[in-house]
């Protein structure tokens, strides 16, 4: 007899959660039901950490060859083992890291900065503004970006920071694009007249009423844009157009392998599979992102 009235109580309980919590509150525990999302983010978090912090605690040089120890298979003083050059491969894994990584944010805030004002101002601005900045992004978006990105990566110095520009320069469009969306489906909807009716400036308009409503879009566009930067990164240091040595990232590290990959084999798998896991946990992360930021969703608790 008492069991319909425990089960109105928890129900009456889990509404009541559901009601104090917040968006963020629910977007983390959306993500933390995507198994596979979580993982993935724990490993990214994982390789990150071993990019940042590992330098710090190994015993060896970036830049220091030991011919006498070159090619030499994993073992435990270099577990995953030396290069051509003799140099600690794990070492210029971590360091690798660090570069590849730096650039693949860096491209992803800096592409999300353009694509945020250039698509929040043609979204919001009706007319001339919106005309001219969609032929703008059209113009961006027919232009052949792989030979443009080889040609510029070419006469860019091959420094960390051209390439960080000229990824930029081909990496927002889209984002603009889904942003510019995104706000001509809400800037006529009734709270975002309301603001307007008390006298709120547009900016404020902008920044308080419309944009959050943007953030789920933009934060998974910003996950594929990492990944797009991180191949794109890898591909120009492939062909040698990307950072130049002796800074080493993974897409160099592939580079000198190919004539090692019958005798010493782990001068390509170890990077190629850094390289592929990391791109693998950022394309489950922004799947899982895509799933918890979606307000529609419901926990299943």
């Amino acid at each position: 007899m008492n069991r319909p009235d425990s089960t109105s109580a928890e129900s009456v309980t889990l509404a009541t959660q559901r009601a104090t919590r917040t968006y963020w509150q629910d977007v983390w525990l959306r993500l933390r039901h995507h198994r596979v999302a979580l993982v993935a983010l724990v490993v990214f978090g994982l390789i990150i950490l071993y990019s940042i912090i590992g330098p710090l605690f190994s015993a060896y040089s970036i830049s220091k060859t030991d011919l006498r120890g070159r090619l030499l298979a994993p073992s435990a003083a270099h577990y995953f083992g030396t290069d051509e050059l003799g140099r600690d491969i794990a070492l210029r894994i971590m360091v690798g890291g660090r570069i590849s990584l730096l650039i693949g944010f860096s491209v992803s805030l800096i592409s999300l900065g353009i694509g945020l004002v250039i698509g929040a101002l043609s979204g919001y601005l009706d007319g001339f503004v919106d005309s001219l900045l969609m032929r703008f992004t059209d113009i961006m978006l027919s232009i052949p970006s792989l030979p443009l990105l080889l040609i510029l990566s070419r006469y860019g110095g091959g420094s960390a920071l051209s390439i960080i520009l000229i990824l930029s320069a081909f990496s927002w469009m889209g984002l603009a694009r889904i942003v510019r969306g995104t706000i001509l489906s809400i800037k006529r909807r009734d709270f975002v007249e309301a603001a307007r009716m008390t006298g709120a400036r547009n900016g404020r308009i902008m920044l308080r009423h419309i944009l959050p409503s943007t953030l789920a879009p933009v934060i998974v566009n910003a996950t594929l844009t990492l990944g797009f930067a991180i191949i794109a990164e890898s591909s120009l240091s492939y062909l040698g157009l990307g950072v130049q040595p002796p800074t080493p990232t993974w897409g160099q590290m592939l580079i000198g392998a190919q004539q090692y990959m019958e005798s010493a084999p782990w001068l390509a798998l170890i990077p190629g599979m850094f390289l592929f896991v990391t791109l693998l946990c950022i394309n489950f992360l922004g799947d899982g992102l895509r799933d918890a930021l979606d307000p529609k969703m419901t926990l299943q608790s």
